[in-house]
């Protein structure tokens, strides 16, 4: 059996480097400012350990263009490198002299930290230049400065350099297919992306870059809401300020810091855009963190920083592993906490703060057991009267008196028939306007003891029923006069889907409502929400209910004989009303709707100048 040794060469990995590494070439600019500033942070390592003698103004990172020249530079004030190490870690591509120096040292000072991971990013370089040239000078006494240089192939040319500093100048020379990176306003922009709050001061052509810290790496404790709002305003120039926010500070079992914002919502709102900005050691990684923020978060705005999360080799996105389900989980909870520590010390900003993140919690509460049991308690509904409430203490109050039963409405402009029921009645009635509280309230019936969640147009309840005035005396042929007033109305209709019925209803002024079943609506419009087939196909029962008690029914049912054509209009023309009423009436039967108003009120003007 024979064996071997797997040969890389750089004739092979540097087209790949250059054509395939990276999706953008602008990451180039983000791999050569890093790398600065790890030259810079083991600077200031080995300075704790009295192996480097430099002052904290020495420090920076300048880049310049020369446009004549076709020139891009990047230099920095950083360790350098003597001939030896170039011939290590450029020369021997993917060797990670990050990896190696952290094996060596390692700083208590967070600012301190080492960015790179892989040791291919100066070759991103080649992307935009046809030649790349490194002058450096290591810090260790005595050594000699160091000038390599290559074209992009498998060769290199190792002369003595130029500097007499310390620290290391990269040169690009930029090809011609790339003239945009000779663009100031360009390297401006990929500059602000990616480096901006990187920790050593950053020089475009003399003006700096990176002007501000991140607030994420200053503790919570001395934030002020306004630091929290103009940090905002950094990230997102165009936004409305922020409802809220949470400031992130995890040390176990891995190390994330960052600020989660609640956005006020707009109608140009994307709710399925990821809008937290991803950071690696300061590192602008990627803006679209599906896989660390759970679904029903994607909302959210702010920045995530963590040295932990596993990005690919070229740190362009995330990679799915065993700790991004832990961040993920994680951020749940303190989103959860967050919210439960506001509705329970701020109640009043909490509530004033609902219409804008009860989609966030209700969907939470939908697609993870463990942030419902987190936020149950401020799942709140507010009341017709403008009371807030949650659904175990409705249970609670009317336990006695409901069964068991919590009535809510979907119409949020409370102009519903059924609402004079109610009202006279005086029963409490929750509002639940959301998309969502349909599959919401499907859930809390598993979750809450015997509740279960009626519309007040669901059914008609014993409780708006006035059972004093209920016709229920026999005629000659064994009929209460509600049957007869039922059976009328039913012949008229002649419509085989819908029931007819006559009720007491407690309020008189109500001549008739329209009932969609409980069950069959909410399947309807589950259907409608998950668009897992044509909702249309899922027709309700309806059940249209007349009130024997309003004067209206009753003038219509002493009519039928007299004009019967009359009557059948009218009756005709309070069903399509019921059916307007529940948003029920087909947009093709709006015409003879019309029509037949206008026909209705004729006749009635008629009959009324006849007597």
């Amino acid at each position: 059996m024979a064996k071997g040794t797997l040969s890389i060469h750089t004739e092979n990995i540097l087209p790949i480097i250059k054509k395939w590494l990276y999706s953008d070439k602008d990451i180039f600019v983000r791999e050569l400012v890093s790398n600065a500033t790890d030259a810079i942070q083991k600077c200031k390592v080995l300075r704790e350990h009295n192996e480097c003698q430099a002052l904290d103004t020495e420090f920076r990172i300048d880049i310049t263009i020369d446009k004549q020249a076709r020139t891009l530079t990047f230099t920095d004030t950083g360790i350098g490198m003597s001939a030896d190490e170039v011939e290590k870690y450029i020369a021997q591509v993917s060797f990670s002299g990050a990896e190696e120096f952290l094996g060596k040292y390692s700083s208590q000072d967070e600012k301190d930290q080492i960015i790179g991971h892989f040791g291919l990013g100066f070759y991103s370089a080649y992307m935009v230049a046809e030649k790349v040239t490194i002058d450096t000078l290591s810090y260790r006494d005595g050594s000699q400065p160091v000038l390599w240089s290559c074209d992009g192939s498998s060769s290199y040319e190792l002369d003595s350099g130029t500097r007499t500093s310390r620290g290391t100048a990269i040169t690009l020379f930029v090809d011609k297919d790339n003239d945009e990176f000779l663009e100031e306003a360009r390297i401006r922009a990929i500059l602000q992306q990616y480096c901006s709050f990187l920790p050593i001061p950053i020089t475009l052509n003399g003006s700096q870059i990176n002007e501000k810290e991140p607030l994420w790496i200053k503790p919570a404790s001395e934030c002020t809401p306004q630091d929290y709002l103009d940090f905002y305003h950094t990230l997102y120039p165009l936004e409305p300020d922020p409802i809220f926010w949470v400031h992130l500070n995890v040390d176990y079992p891995f190390h994330l810091k960052g600020i989660l914002y609640f956005p006020k919502i707009t109608s140009r709102f994307e709710w399925n855009k990821s809008q937290v900005k991803l950071f690696c050691n300061r590192v602008f990684v990627s803006d679209n963190c599906k896989d660390l923020i759970p679904d029903y978060l994607m909302v959210l705005r702010g920045a995530i920083d963590s040295p932990d999360i596993p990005l690919n080799v070229s740190r362009s996105y995330l990679q799915m592993d065993r700790t991004v389900r832990q961040l993920s989980t994680h951020l749940a909870k303190k989103v959860s906490d967050r919210l439960n520590a506001l509705y329970t010390n701020e109640k009043e900003t909490f509530l004033s703060a609902w219409p804008d993140i009860e989609m966030i919690v209700k969907l939470g509460i939908l697609q993870d057991e463990k942030f419902y049991e987190r936020s149950k308690e401020f799942l709140v509904w507010k009341t017709l009267q403008g009371e807030w409430t949650t659904a175990h203490d409705y249970q609670e109050r009317h336990k006695d008196t409901y069964n068991g039963k919590i009535f809510y409405t979907s119409d949020d402009k409370n102009i519903s028939p059924f609402l004079e029921l109610y009202k006279e009645k005086g029963i409490e009635v929750l509002q639940a306007t959301s998309p969502v509280d349909t599959p919401l309230m499907n859930f809390l019936e598993d979750k809450l003891s015997g509740a279960r969640f009626q519309r007040i147009d669901g059914a008609i309840d014993e409780t708006i029923l006035d059972t004093s005035r209920e016709k229920t005396l026999l005629d000659p042929e064994g009929k209460t006069e509600a049957s007869r007033i039922a059976d009328f109305i039913r012949s008229t209709l002649n419509i085989e889907k819908t029931e007819v019925e006559a009720k007491s209803l407690a309020a008189d002024n109500v001549p008739a409502i329209l009932v969609v079943d409980e069950q069959m609506r909410r399947m309807r419009e589950t259907f409608a929400l998950t668009q897992q087939a044509n909702a249309s196909l899922f027709t309700p029962k309806l059940t249209f209910v007349v009130n024997t008690n309003s004067k209206l029914i009753q003038s219509l049912y002493g009519l039928k004989d007299k004009e019967p054509n009359l009557a059948k209009e009218i009756v005709q023309h309070l069903y399509e009303l019921s059916l307007l009423s529940q948003k029920e009436l087909a947009p093709s039967a709006l015409s003879s709707f019309i029509t037949r108003s206008s026909k209705v009120l004729e006749s009635l003007v008629e009959l009324n100048a006849a007597t």
